[in-house]
């Protein structure tokens, strides 16, 4: 085991890529010499050369356009969106053509290439450089949507997208990016846990709290200070987004009756709508209570100075599981400042 960066166990993915198969070739802006504006990939055109690692221009549908066409011809490119805001004048060119072609060529083409996306917020940054946009690719059917929260995760998930032969947006917390973790660069493929199965990251028996991304660690941080006051939370990982692996969160909320599922983006029409709806479906006769989602707020991504009231916090979090628990909370102390029965 190597203890490795979020942001370094993604370079040392693409560069396992890169030797592993010639037909990996990486595109974006500044990925080259510069290494990307978060350095992931940082030393790969010195090892690969200038023609696996291309610096191209200013041009998010030039970028993604060119990469369907590799696609289309053999290769697996691999796309960096620099900013999650910065992929919408892509967003043609994703959600028409490359998660279209395989069903409209009744599948004699595929579309082996991955869509590398920063995002997320908390790291202080100007406006359209911390949103959430998986929602809008979740939507699009085609698509495998990825979420990674930790290094281990990010080293393997990198290869196995890379090795997929459906499109992948492969979404990275930015602020996650230092977080060191232990990862094991001898890591085989073939054992590793596929690409979208969630993971129980912390067991407890009173509610399942869901998330994805750089939630994760404020999630299992909520289950640690939930357990002070005698509250046992089971904490899932969802990696995938599409698809979503609804059986885990099943068997889960079977057995705790409670389910919470936190996530950035806006509460409308976003993956915690699905997840409530679908597991409801599932869980009606299990649930003790309705499914609590614990989101940023349905506004444009603030300004730096006031993203820590947009972004949730181990606060929300813990005030969305007293919801689901019944515990005295933010709505019930509204309701009696009100004069209404809580």
């Amino acid at each position: 085991m190597t203890t490795v960066t979020f942001g370094k166990a993604i370079n040392e993915g693409l560069r396992r890529a890169l030797a592993d198969d010639d037909k990996v070739v990486l595109l974006g802006e500044d990925i080259g010499t510069l290494g990307g504006v978060f350095r992931v990939t940082d030393g790969l055109k010195a090892e690969f050369g200038e023609h696996r690692v291309v610096d191209t221009p200013l041009s998010e549908a030039g970028i993604v356009g060119s990469a369907v066409g590799l696609a289309y011809r053999g290769f697996r490119p691999v796309v960096e969106i620099q900013f999650d805001g910065f992929v919408y004048p892509a967003f043609d060119q994703i959600v028409a053509q490359v998660a279209k072609l395989h069903y409209r060529s009744r599948g004699t083409v595929r579309m082996p290439m991955v869509i590398r996306i920063p995002f997320g917020g908390g790291i202080g940054a100007a406006e359209h450089h911390s949103e959430s946009p998986e929602a809008y690719f979740t939507h699009t059917a085609g698509l495998r949507v990825i979420a990674c929260s930790n290094p281990a995760d990010a080293y393997v998930m990198i290869r196995q997208a890379i090795a997929s032969d459906d499109p992948v947006i492969f979404l990275e917390p930015k602020r996650r990016y230092h977080v060191k973790g232990e990862v094991d660069l001898d890591a085989n493929l073939a054992d590793a846990r596929p690409m979208g199965v969630a993971t129980v990251v912390a067991s407890g028996r009173d509610v399942t709290l869901v998330t994805y991304g750089a939630l994760v660690q404020t999630a299992k941080d909520a289950a640690t200070a939930a357990a002070e006051e005698g509250v046992s939370i089971e904490v899932i990982d969802l990696r995938s987004l599409a698809p979503v692996d609804c059986a885990t969160i099943e068997a889960s909320v079977r057995r705790t009756g409670r389910l919470v599922v936190a996530h950035e983006a806006g509460e409308q029409g976003g993956v915690g709508a699905e997840i409530a709806a679908s597991i409801t479906e599932r869980c009606f006769e299990f649930l003790e209570a309705a499914p609590v989602r614990v989101t940023g707020h349905d506004i444009p991504y603030p300004p730096a100075k006031l993203e820590q009231f947009h972004l949730p916090d181990l606060d929300r979090i813990l005030d969305g599981v007293d919801r689901a628990m019944g515990r005295p909370n933010s709505l019930s102390e509204a309701s009696d400042v009100s004069g209404v029965e809580a």
